[in-house]
């Protein structure tokens, strides 16, 4: 009888391993598809920048730090970034493009130009897009965080290497309130 005992034991135990490692390979799946759509809005901006510094620069020529940066973090190959690198250098492009959008203030023919306002409402789309494929990704990575952090499916996370994603979270520019003056 003891033998059966622990048999059933053994195979419930298996049971488990097998179950949580197949949940947590989906929600890992899960993330990393979250990821991939938002990646494919975090490269249409990607592609957008230097159309839109090539406008700006032609009516703020004093304005070079703001571009040289800009081209400084585009240097690389977006496609041979990881995920976390990604995730960082999106931020400072975002930091970068607010203070395009602040420079342009100061430019009234600027903000008049066709091609401007063109670039400007293609990248106001691709923000709005970002910002909801990162509340997908979030709450993929939440999940998947969970399942690999809490007791007992974490003794399977950790026997099997699952490890934590980063969430894509706002920088101190994004967190400051937006002034409307009409």
């Amino acid at each position: 009888m003891g033998v059966y005992v622990l048999i059933g034991v053994i195979v419930l135990l298996v049971l488990y391993v097998f179950i949580t490692y197949n949940s947590l390979t989906k929600s890992r799946n899960l993330v990393k598809e979250a990821f991939s759509t938002m990646d494919v809005y975090l490269k249409k901006r990607w592609d957008l920048i230097p159309n839109l510094v090539e406008v700006v620069k032609g009516y703020a020529k004093h304005e070079e730090d703001v571009f040289e940066q800009l081209a400084s973090i585009r240097a690389n190959s977006y496609d041979g970034m990881t995920m976390n690198k990604k995730i960082n250098v999106n931020e400072q492009i975002t930091q970068g493009l607010s203070k395009i959008m602040a420079i342009s203030e100061n430019y009234p023919d600027l903000k008049a130009s066709e091609n401007f306002l063109n670039l400007s409402k293609n990248l106001i789309q691709v923000e709005d897009d970002i910002a909801n494929s990162r509340k997908y990704y979030n709450g993929t990575v939440r999940n998947f965080n969970n399942k690999n952090q809490m007791f007992p499916s974490n003794i399977v996370a950790k026997l099997f290497g699952f490890k934590i994603y980063n969430m894509f979270q706002a920088n101190e520019e994004e967190k400051v309130n937006v002034k409307v003056d009409l």
